[in-house]
């Protein structure tokens, strides 16, 4: 050995023995040794002399520690990390395999379903990282490790260690982080702020090399090679290789966008992109994959690239100069973005937009299943989520745009935009609408009661409405203040939905006048319309504010907007400037199937046909599959597994979900709409009607003992109840346990053992256990987070998930005491639940498959239309 090797090896002869060099990188030496406490080959990576003199080892040590954090099936661990006599180093694995660099270097090309799997699987453990705030920055095939065919990635964060310790003071050690060929134009311009996108476009560039035996930058120099990357397009992977697939050929085209903006939310989107179903249409990706949307008169349809140009030419002065001069324009302009990868049906497809038009707020679903709140400016390229909103569900600006105004955990709460914590507002909200008036008071829903006005203090002054439910009133939803403050708009909402209407209540005077029979979410827009919804579809007609009545005929002024009737949700918003922000239904809503996954990931499907399908559960006999199908109502279905044929259950008229099984595999509990939500029993034979079980009041089933005698079932209100029922003596109990919100429970074959998910103080969810009779205490079974947890093999073990992954956990069905848990598989948007509330997915008794519903295709984005200057347009439809 050299005399740095030598010394090396002294120094770390009390842990390490050195064996050979293995080779060496931009930043690393790396060398083979024993594990002398563990007796395991390792790979120990010493970092170059000039850049250790830099850091700075207490320093890289801190750092570092970040990504030990990581453990991940596709991700190299790290073991360990150190100083030893001036040398910093970390520990990995020692992997007796070859790395991909070997590997097309050997055969220049790889087949594309290896090729988009390899990328799959770099994908998932980048997005696993990325969702706790590390960041690759060096994704290149000398990285990624092949063991068994299975990817690996190494040097996970390494990159931004490096970096959070050095500094400002990289450029001392004369080594330059990032590879050329792989890097993204951000960081080649190196600047300051690099993104989870950065790794996506790195990723890119090495799928495309996969497929086609080269990266698509390359130069004579590195300077070169970074200019292209700056300036130059991509070539279209499909030309240079002409087999691989649209979806592929365009994933690679949107990943490889010179703007992170332009490229996909996450990788998790860019891998579902590349694996999208073949026989679906090949979309175009001009600027970032942005599709037009449609325009009447003088309109003009911007892409997402044409965004980006004018953030970037114009400064923080583009789409806030725009939308308040635009007018003077007379010219309608449209523009669309994209917050995130679609997730699924589940999302709240609620948007907000400030009184000047600058600002957007929308709520979105993460891949952990929390709902937060992703903020734009428009005079800024800059989506971010506002913290201390997690949890929130409907989302309005205070009328300076300064706040938002949120309901979330049972509470009405505002958080300034500019960032800070929430303040309580008021300890009680419905999730379901809420007005701000000029002088700070507030008009809040009171489930099953009514409006109610507050004061600025939250302070309740007087009810406002009374429900009729004569007329069958279900609620009083959707409060929109008309200028001045002196009335209000409201969703009068009834069974069936047609007999829901727009009313007025006039503050001063308490009088109610019904202004549009059959409609739901009411907006006033300052054009001197009144705006409603009927099927995804808004209507305007003439509003006269003063006399608070309808002056024309209704028109339709909007198509395909987002709406969740369920959840109570209405994907538009308009500002007082004219500007409008809307969801598209068509992309809100995905067509899905439901497939048997094995404990390591791998489908097949369970029932051929397509279609909005949710919470499937199988019978303890095995041979039916029941499932709730969501369009164009929820209805509960039946699927004959031995036959394969799929019939509505019959008699469950209307509006049925949450199918649970009772032990005899001939009938199934469910929730009706009658007009309320409640339990009904009902034989799948068709021999009798369904059974009304307990009293009308929200009531959803979630299980049912062995005995079927007690059910678990969730209480729906302002937060969700756990309750237990005795089905017998017709009485219930609710669940102790303190927590804000309850939701998703299962009882253990036994009938010893009650588990269930409920929120904990950061707004995410945990799964307990405790006896079912209700003695002794709980005791936590998940490790930071989960949720939906179902018993198997005979008590022996509890399975929950958290966002995309789902969990094993042994139990001891005698004593009720838990193991660790262990991560089974990974399934993006699989097996989400429908109702927030109901688990979204099942498992066969001995554990050994889980029924889940995923997309038939993901789709990328769920897209964001802003229309400046709609006024215009609105007055040309429907004037006065």
């Amino acid at each position: 050995m050299s005399p740095t090797p030598d010394r090396l090896a002294a120094a770390l002869a009390d842990r390490y023995r050195l064996e050979r060099e293995l080779g060496q990188g931009g930043m690393a030496t790396v060398y083979l040794a024993e594990d002398l406490k563990h007796k395991r080959k390792v790979a120990v990576k010493v970092l170059k002399p000039e850049l250790a003199a830099v850091l700075g080892a207490e320093r890289f040590v801190v750092e570092i520690t970040t990504t030990a954090a990581l453990q991940h099936p596709h991700i190299l661990p790290l073991f360990d990390s150190g100083d030893a006599d001036g040398f910093l180093y970390y520990v990995m694995p020692f992997i007796d395999g070859e790395t991909l660099r070997s590997r097309l270097d050997r055969e220049r090309q790889l087949g594309v379903e290896e090729a988009v799997r390899i990328a799959t699987e770099v994908a998932d453990a980048l997005h696993y990282a990325h969702s706790r705030g590390v960041i690759h920055r060096d994704i290149k095939p000398e990285n990624i490790l092949l063991q068994g065919g299975r990817a690996l990635v190494t040097d996970f964060g390494i990159a931004l260690a490096v970096t959070a310790a050095a500094g400002g003071r990289m450029t001392e050690t004369g080594l330059s982080l990032g590879t050329p060929q792989y890097m993204s134009p951000e960081q080649a311009t190196a600047e300051k702020e690099i993104s989870a996108r950065s790794d996506q476009f790195a990723l890119a560039i090495v799928l495309y090399e996969m497929l086609t035996g080269s990266p698509p930058y390359a130069g004579a120099s590195a300077q070169q090679t970074i200019m292209k990357v700056i300036t130059e397009p991509a070539p279209d992977v499909s030309t240079v290789r002409r087999t691989v697939p649209p979806s592929v050929a365009n994933a690679v085209a949107r990943a490889l966008e010179k703007l992170p903006a332009d490229r996909f939310a996450n990788v998790a989107a860019f891998a579902a992109a590349m694996s999208a179903n073949e026989a679906a249409p090949m979309r175009t990706h001009t600027g970032g994959g942005a599709r037009s949307a449609p325009g009447t008169g003088a309109t003009r349809t911007w892409r997402a690239v044409a965004i980006a140009s004018l953030v970037v030419a114009a400064g923080t002065t583009a789409w806030a100069f725009r939308a308040s001069t635009a007018h003077e324009t007379g010219i309608t302009e449209r523009v669309e973005f994209a917050y995130r990868p679609i997730l699924s049906q589940s999302d709240w497809p609620n948007v907000a937009i400030s009184a000047d038009g600058r600002r957007i707020a929308q709520v979105v679903r993460d891949d952990d299943g929390v709902d937060r709140v992703i903020l734009r400016e428009l005079g800024r390229a800059v989506m971010a989520p506002v913290a201390g909103m997690e949890g929130a569900r409907d989302i309005d600006f205070s009328p300076d745009g300064a706040s938002l105004y949120f309901s979330s955990r049972g509470k009405f709460l505002r958080v300034p935009v500019a960032g800070g914590p929430p303040t309580v507002v008021s300890d009680t909200a419905s999730p379901l609408g809420f007005t701000i008036l000029p002088d700070g008071s507030a008009i809040v829903v009171r489930n099953r009661v009514g409006l109610q006005l507050i004061d600025a203090a939250g302070r309740s002054v007087r009810r406002l409405t009374t429900l009729d439910t004569a007329r069958g009133e279900f609620g009083h939803w959707y409060p929109q203040a008309l200028p001045g403050g002196r009335a209000v708009l409201f969703n009068s909402y009834a069974t069936p939905l047609a007999r829901s209407r727009i009313e007025v209540v006039d503050l001063e005077s308490g009088k109610r006048t019904v202004l549009v029979e059959g409609a739901i979410f009411p907006r006033y827009a300052d054009s001197g319309h009144l705006l409603y919804a009927r099927d995804n579809t808004v209507f305007a007609v003439p509003f006269d504010v003063s006399s608070q009545r309808v002056t024309g005929a209704e028109v339709v002024v909007l198509e395909d907007v987002a709406m969740n009737v369920t959840n109570g949700t209405a994907g538009y918003a308009v500002s007082r400037t004219g500007t409008l922000a809307y969801v598209r239904a068509s992309e809100w809503r995905a067509e899905s199937r439901v497939v048997w996954a094995d404990r390591a990931g791998r489908i097949e499907p369970a029932i051929a046909e397509v279609g909005g399908w949710a919470e499937p559960r199988l019978s303890p006999d095995g041979r039916w599959l029941a499932v709730t199908r969501l369009d164009p109502q929820r209805q509960v279905w039946l699927h004959d597994n031995a036959r394969r044929v799929l019939s509505q259950l019959t008699r469950a008229e209307g509006v049925s979900f949450s199918p649970v099984w009772m032990a005899d595999s001939r009938s199934l509990l469910l929730a009706r709409e009658v007009p309320q939500y409640d339990l009904y029993r009902q034989p799948i034979d068709g021999t009798a009607a369904s059974v009304a079980l307990t009293s009308p009041n929200d009531k959803v089933p979630l299980a049912v003992s062995p005995d079927g005698r007690t059910v678990a079932y969730a209480q729906i209100g302002m937060n969700s109840q756990l309750l237990l029922g005795d089905l017998m003596r017709g009485t219930e109990r609710p669940v102790e346990t303190g927590a804000v919100e309850q939701r998703t429970a299962d009882i253990s074959p036994n009938g010893r053992w009650l588990a269930w998910g409920e929120m904990n103080p950061t707004g995410t969810f945990d799964v307990f256990v405790r006896a079912l009779d209700g003695s002794g205490g709980r005791r936590q079974v998940s490790a930071n987070g989960g949720d939906q947890p179902r018993f198997t093999k005979g008590g022996r073990e509890l399975v929950y998930r958290k966002g995309s992954a789902v969990y094993a956990v042994p139990f001891e069905p005698a004593s009720g005491e838990a193991g660790a848990p262990v991560l089974l598989f990974r399934l993006a948007d699989a097996g989400r639940t429908s109702q927030g509330r109901t688990v979204g997915y099942d498992v066969a008794p001995d554990g050994s498959r889980f029924l889940l519903v995923t997309p038939i295709e993901r789709l990328e984005a769920t897209p964001n239309v802003v229309v400046l200057n709609w006024f215009d347009e609105l007055r040309r439809r429907a004037p006065k």
